[in-house]
């Protein structure tokens, strides 16, 4: 699991889970833009599967409207097939699975 340690959960329903971005010291954080860090596609489908307890299959679509970086505190909103992630009430990427 790549994101290990990368986040903890502040709270998670089935709808709904915020979590907290740990800081620039971890390896995924690191890996992508070394001198930049910001947090990867990749890693937010595992957040999804993790703190929702689903495996993704396919993903239908994928917009990604602002970085993501350390530190920050994101809220994961999950209708039906549908993912919503923000960041200080402003969107930051949707997902359709």
């Amino acid at each position: 699991m790549l994101v290990k340690g990368l986040y903890h959960v502040v709270s998670a329903s089935e709808f709904e889970a915020v979590v907290r971005l740990s800081d620039e010291n971890h390896p995924v954080f690191k890996a992508h833009f070394p001198f930049n860090p910001i947090l990867p596609a990749f890693a937010h489908l595992e957040i999804i599967e993790n703190v929702f307890d689903i495996q993704i299959i396919k993903i239908k679509k994928a917009k990604f409207s602002a970085l993501v970086s350390p530190m920050q505190t994101l809220v994961y909103t999950r209708v039906f097939n549908k993912i919503k992630i923000t960041c200080d009430e402003k969107t930051v990427a949707d997902f359709i699975l």
